[in-house]
Formats: structure tokens, sequence, C-alpha cells
């Protein structure tokens, strides 16, 4: 009698056990991350981002579930990298010139070296990444790295059809697209993309510098009427899809590993992304009735000679500052080259 009495018992603690551990042991391997984007949540490279999102759940079979804010409504633009950092989100898309001077190996990514195509410059910052597996992003989980496709000056009332006719002319700008705007006789006004429609539509500025998409992925051809496509001046800008370490950390080795790969396939479909949003934003920016104004051999190299010093200056700057700047331009100009 007490043998089974001692027989049940033992099966009601181990009942107990596995009954009251389980849910919580699942709880446990379930990691719950959310992911800020300052993109609104039409825009294609959001779409993109929280189909990441929506892939990471399904490979991973729920043990990895990530919540998606577009639109800012978690952080910032520029906020976003610091905020992964600090934990304010697990995961966080934004661009790493928003925080200037923060990341000045990657940096060399947005000269004006001539890109042509989102989908190659999208090659290109990872290439640079791998190359130099700059300290500068070690502080976060680097997911993956994009950039879009050649940043170009685009103005509401004045066509710029030679470099003179930048002269007087305020445009939003960041960055390196900064640096180009004032290379060709321009003012650069220094602003985040979100707040790019609300300036032209006020009249804040006169223009912006920015690639083909954003006339319909911000709606930006909806109050510019000139486009310059310049190429041999051409700069873009880099992207981030960064994760917190100690997020990171918390998943499991075989579901980091199923995430890497997904990072892997989504830097093609960014890439791919930006070109096939350039080709809408031009349908989009001529259904407006608006011009697109091509310059001729000789005004081309103009423009390249202008943007030139950008290049050397930041070499010697990096040089300066303990880098080998030679060594990352370079670098970044014959992989440009070799894709283009």
């Amino acid at each position: 009698m007490r043998k089974q009495i001692f027989t049940v018992l033992l099966i009601i603690c181990v009942g107990l056990a596995f009954g009251f551990m389980s849910p919580a042991t699942a709880e446990a391997a379930s990691v719950k991350l959310t992911y800020s984007n300052f993109f609104p949540p039409g825009h294609i490279q959001s779409k993109l981002a929280e189909s990441w999102c929506k892939e990471v759940e399904k490979r991973t079979n729920g043990e990895v579930v990530v919540e998606y804010y577009p639109g800012q409504t978690l952080t910032k633009a520029r906020q976003v990298y610091d905020g992964v950092v600090e934990g304010l989100s697990d995961v966080g898309f934004s661009v790493l010139a928003y925080t200037r001077g923060r990341f000045p190996v990657m940096a060399a990514v947005d000269l004006p070296l001539g890109y042509t195509s989102g989908r190659v410059a999208t090659q290109v910052i990872n290439a640079v990444y791998k190359k130099f597996m700059p300290k500068e992003l070690m502080d976060t989980q680097v997911m993956y790295l994009h950039a879009h496709g050649p940043g170009l000056i685009h103005t509401k009332t004045k066509a710029v059809r030679k470099m003179e006719d930048m002269k007087g002319l305020k445009f939003r700008a960041h960055g390196t697209s900064a640096a180009v705007v004032s290379a060709l006789g321009g003012t650069p006004v220094p602003k985040p993309m979100p707040e790019t429609y609300q300036m032209l539509q006020k009249g804040v500025v006169d223009g912006a510098v920015y690639p083909f998409e954003a006339n319909k992925g911000w709606k930006l051809g909806e109050v510019t009427r000139f486009a310059t496509a310049d190429f041999t001046a051409a700069y873009t800008t880099s992207f981030f899809v960064v994760m917190n370490k100690d997020k990171w950390n918390a998943i499991s080795a075989a579901n980091q590993k199923i995430i890497e790969q997904i990072n892997m396939e989504w830097i093609d479909k960014h890439g791919e992304a930006w070109d096939t949003s350039d080709a809408q934003g031009i349908v989009f920016f001529l259904s407006q009735g608006s011009e697109i104004i091509g310059l001729d051999g000789k005004e081309a190299a103009r423009w390249k000679t202008a943007v030139a010093p950008i290049i050397s200056d930041y070499a010697a700057d990096m040089t300066q500052k303990g880098f080998n700047g030679t060594e990352i331009v370079d670098f970044t100009v014959q992989t440009l080259n070799s894709l283009q």
C-alpha cells in the first residue's frame, strides 16, 4: 500500500514538475523583439523590413517573434542606432549618416563616387563592411547593410542645368549629400528625410538631394518640378539594420544561423527594391509633368571635378585619425568599378 502511495505521489510530482515547468521553459525559449524603422509603413523599404520580421518568426517556428514599429513610432530616425544600443528597441533600421562622424569607415560608401544602381551600392557597402569590420559598429549586432541608388539634385521652381544654377539655392541634405550641395555651389540644410516634404511644401528649401525612388516613396515628386540626372557626381546613402547585442545573445545558436541566412537573402531584396523603386519614382515624377534634365559630357565632367575634393579630403581626414584613408577609398572605388 505504501509502495502504491509512493508511486502515485511520484507520478503527481513529476506531472506537476512538467506541468508547471513546460510553459515556463517554452516561454524562456521564445525571444520577443521590437523593431524600429523610420520609413513610413507604405514604403517598399518598410514593407521589406516587416517581411523580414515575419520570415524570422516563420523560420524559427515562433521561437523569435519581432514586433514591428514603422514611421518613427518607437524611436526617431536620428535616435534609432543609439536606441538599439540602449535597449529602447531591439532591432533598428535607419541611416548611418544621421549620426555624422560616428561611422567614419562606413562613410566611405556614401562618397560621390558615381553610383548608378542601388543594387550595386548595396553590394559595395556589404563588401566594405566585411573587408574592414570597423569597430564603430561593434556595439550592436549587424544584421545587414544596404544603400540606395544614385542621389540626385531635385528642385521646386528653378531648373539646374549647369553648376552656376545652384548658386543661391537651399537644399535639404545631410551627410555626404550636404557636402555635394556645397561643392556644387548650393546651400545645404541638414534635416532627416521625414521632414523633407514639408520643407519643400512650405518653401523652407528650394530643393532636395535624393534618389528617384523618393519621388514616389516619400511623395516628393508632388512638391518638386525638376531633377538633374548627373550620375558622375552621384552619391549613395548607407542604411543599417542592427540588433541589440544582449538580445542577439539571448537567441539560440541554431536560430542565430537561421537569421543570418535570412539576412543574406534580404541584402539582395533591398538592393533590387532600390532599383525597382527608382524606376517607379521616375514614372511617378514624369506623370506629374516634371522634367528630368541630363547634362552633356563637358558639364558632367565639371560636376565630377567639383566633388572630387570631398573624396580626397575624406581620405586625408581618415589618415589623420589613424586609419588608412587611401586604402579605404581605393577598396570602395575598386569594388564599385568592378560591379558597374
